[in-house]
């Protein structure tokens, strides 16, 4: 059934991605029932049926979402208009979730394949033969090595029932590329520092100034958080744009501060120093709750604006108008603490500077500042105990891992990896990957081929056949995000000086799934009857297992059903009220600007500046980021997105462009520092928004799978050049902006000057 939605349509549909938009159109009200109006305007789809219960997934923000539905077929997305999250709005991904359940690229059947890996020819098999494969295999390996024999690379609501029987197995070896290649340090540098982790909550609506360090804001549309994001511009707050690239968010800056790549730690110590020098910083709040104030004050001190300005490559002056204007509004700054932090390998000791700067602001706990939302509370499903003969935790390639001590959850994929290669500690004989395109997740292409190539078996689950699908022995067709039941999402009003409100939604199917696509608790439990553990499943299918979780809070899907999908309560300030103490969940009780844990492991104690390699002679760095309308790789085949932005142009400096001879549109390839050249091309976008030492390329184009009709070949793949990597020595996460490309147009390489 063909679909009338012309471009002009869809994107107005799509319209939270303007960052121009007038507040009063993006902010919607909560208020409208799903009984009593439209949700739209009586036109096509009045004969539809509005079905409630959907939470997206085509990014991992999971705005609540309602579905037309004529008959057996889904025909609309919205954002629910009860949701005080994102209201009735979607965002362009949001509302191409239509063409993900549609796609006629995706997986159908189970598949086994009987070509080689990396280049798989595919039989079609039953569910009984697949499950049996995968026991008999799985079982194996475990039998000659242990559970340790086993990998896990996962990602997604999708995953966290099959994690829990991996656990339930005992396998050690687990990595999730939302923590090793994205938000790790992030996490981690704030807990060790605050004793919290931030994800991300700061109340830009009602600050008064907000500090973004390389944020993607605007670029990654996570709905509600843009809309804090403008909330906060509408309300006049200052912004300042720390970035090499004139991004989404430096185009609503006040201040833009153009800095050289790999020097944002400069910047934020040299900060720090001008608010010691000049005592502009929250002097009663720090001496009271920050441990090693006056070290941290002798530390930053060599950190003149003259010495900052100069490795920064910025003007001096923008430093004391950033460092004043901070101050000046403190605490009601929002010092973001920013997502994808993997950026040089030196990245722990950024994201700690962040965290020291936000508590000589006294920027936590009060308007504008990170805040510690307080949302409701779901449970959990375990399998049973196990007495392993090894205990997992202790096995988990520990005497490597001693060498990371503030890794995130989970084993560092570079240990990982050389393991699945060297066999070493142990031997790693079967992976399974669960909705992650490892492929392009981890960086350093030919050594996860090679790892690849040294299993017995592999298994790969997934909604489409995604580029690491051409490795799998068992490939098993997941229902999408649309057509299962699965996810717990929590949290309050978007605006935090708002009424305070708790929200809590259950994700369940808007349609059934189509052909043989299955839930990952049905697949899971017949996997698990397979290997002989069918005693111990804990619950019987997908619906049981939403309520499981669902126990503690009284609630069932079928309550959720009568309230629209969504229940709402009275909720709890995060604001510290008058008279109240913040808690830090530190060591010592306080903010660690100094910390003695870090020390003990031969790690700069305080935040510390380490430089990074320049650009050899005719590269500049290669930096990359997000696109408006994609998510990573996972949208790579989308009709309706590749249609708006289809590939990834290549930000070059207009200067640099015409002295190689280069203008807009041309189509070019890259080449890195190692030799390695981009299989497909893009093109080329010249701009005075980014300097001349580096390029720029969003994340996630280039799939190679031919069985990804829409996206193959299209754009470049920024991870297939990303042949070096700096391993990070507190968490083992892989700095990949350490990579340098130039330009091959027409099969000529092209030097990028200086």
């Amino acid at each position: 059934m063909a679909i009338n939605l012309t471009r002009r349509n869809f994107l107005k549909t799509a319209s939270i991605a303007a960052a121009g938009i007038p507040l009063s159109k993006v902010v919607a009200k909560a208020e409208t029932g799903i009984a009593k109006a439209p949700l739209i305007p009586p036109g096509s789809f009045k004969d539809t049926k509005t079905v409630t219960g959907g939470i997206c997934e085509m990014c991992f923000w999971r705005c609540q979402l309602v579905g037309k539905v004529r008959g057996d077929r889904l025909v609309k997305l919205e954002g629910n208009p009860k949701s005080i999250d994102n209201g009735q709005n979607l965002c362009a991904r949001g509302n191409s979730g239509i063409k993900l359940v549609y796609d006629p690229d995706r997986l159908k059947y189970p598949m086994k394949n009987i070509g080689k890996r990396g280049a798989p020819k595919w039989q079609k098999i039953s569910w009984d033969e697949a499950l049996n494969i995968c026991a008999d295999k799985l079982q194996a390996t475990i039998d000659k090595y242990g559970p340790k024999g086993i990998a896990v690379w996962y990602h997604g609501a999708s995953s966290h029932y099959p994690n829990a029987y991996f656990d339930y197995l005992g396998v050690p070896n687990k990595y999730e590329p939302a923590f090793y290649q994205c938000r790790g340090q992030t996490a981690m540098a704030m807990m060790q520092t605050l004793g919290f982790v931030t994800n991300e909550d700061v109340d830009m609506p009602n600050s008064k100034a907000m500090l973004l360090v390389g944020c993607h804001i605007g670029e990654n549309i996570h709905l509600s958080h843009v809309k804090n994001f403008l909330k906060g511009l509408e309300n006049g707050s200052k912004v300042v744009v720390v970035d090499p690239r004139f991004s989404a968010a430096a185009a609503k800056a006040h201040i833009w501060v153009q800095i050289k790549p790999g020097t944002d730690t400069a910047f934020l110590l040299g900060l720090m120093n001008y608010m010691f020098d000049k005592g502009i910083y929250n002097k009663p709040f720090a001496e009271k709750y920050c441990l090693g104030l006056n070290r941290l004050k002798k530390h930053v001190a060599e950190w003149t604006i003259e010495k900052t300005a100069t490795e920064c490559d910025i003007p001096a002056k923008q430093i004391v108008e950033v460092a004043e204007l901070l101050a000046k509004n403190a605490p009601n700054v929002s010092i973001h603490p920013g997502r994808h932090a993997a950026w040089y390998g030196n990245d722990f000791q950024r994201v700690r500077a962040n965290a020291c700067l936000t508590a000589l602001l006294g920027a936590m706990d009060c308007p504008g500042g990170i805040v510690r939302i307080k949302r409701m509370s779901s449970g959990h499903v375990h399998w049973p105990e196990v007495d392993h003969k090894e205990d997992p935790e202790e096995m988990a390639l520990a005497e490597y891992e001693e060498k990371y001590p503030f890794r995130p959850p989970g084993t560092p994929p570079e240990l990982m990896r050389d393991t699945m290669i060297s066999g070493k500690p142990y031997p790693i004989k079967s992976l399974i990957v669960w909705g992650t395109n490892s492929i392009k997740t981890m960086p350093r292409q030919e050594r996860t081929e090679k790892a690849l190539a040294n299993m017995d078996f592999i298994l790969v689950t997934d909604v489409t056949p995604t580029d690491i699908t051409m490795w799998a022995d068992i490939l098993l067709p997941e229902a999408s995000y649309l057509e299962r039941y699965d996810h717990i999402e929590k949290g309050t009003q978007w605006n935090q000086g708002d009424k305070p409100q708790q929200f809590l939604s259950a994700r369940m199917p808007l349609i059934d799934p189509m052909f043989e696509r299955k839930d990952p608790v049905w697949m899971i439990n017949e996997l698990a009857r397979r290997m002989g553990h069918g005693k111990d499943i804990p619950v019987k299918n997908q619906e049981e297992f939403v309520n499981h979780l669902l126990k503690e809070t009284g609630l069932t899907i079928a309550k959720l059903r009568k309230l629209d999908g969504i229940y709402i309560q009275p909720g709890e300030s995060p604001y510290l009220k008058k008279g109240e103490e913040p808690v830090f969940e530190t060591d010592s009780g306080k903010i660690e600007l100094y910390s003695e844990a870090m020390e003990d492991e031969d790690f700069p104690p305080l935040p510390t500046y380490t430089k990074t390699a320049e650009p050899p002679k005719g590269f500049a760095r290669m930096i990359y980021g997000r696109s408006p309308v994609h998510t990573f790789n996972r949208t790579a085949n989308n009709a309706w997105l590749v249609r708006e932005i289809p590939e990834n142009p290549l930000w070059i400096n207009d200067e640099s462009a015409k002295k190689m001879g280069l203008k807009d549109g041309d189509r070019v390839f890259l080449e890195n520092q190692d030799g390695k050249k981009s299989v497909s091309s893009t093109v080329v976008k010249t701009t005075p928004g980014i300097r001349k030492d580096c390029v720029f390329i969003a994340h996630g184009f280039g799939t190679f799978n031919p069985a990804m009709t829409v996206g193959y070949h299209k754009g470049i793949d920024d991870n297939e050049l990303n042949t070096k990597i700096n391993r990070e020595g507190e968490t083992g996460i892989s700095g990949m902006r350490i990579n340098f490309v130039r330009v091959v147009k027409d099969g000529k390489v092209i030097d990028i000057p200086a």
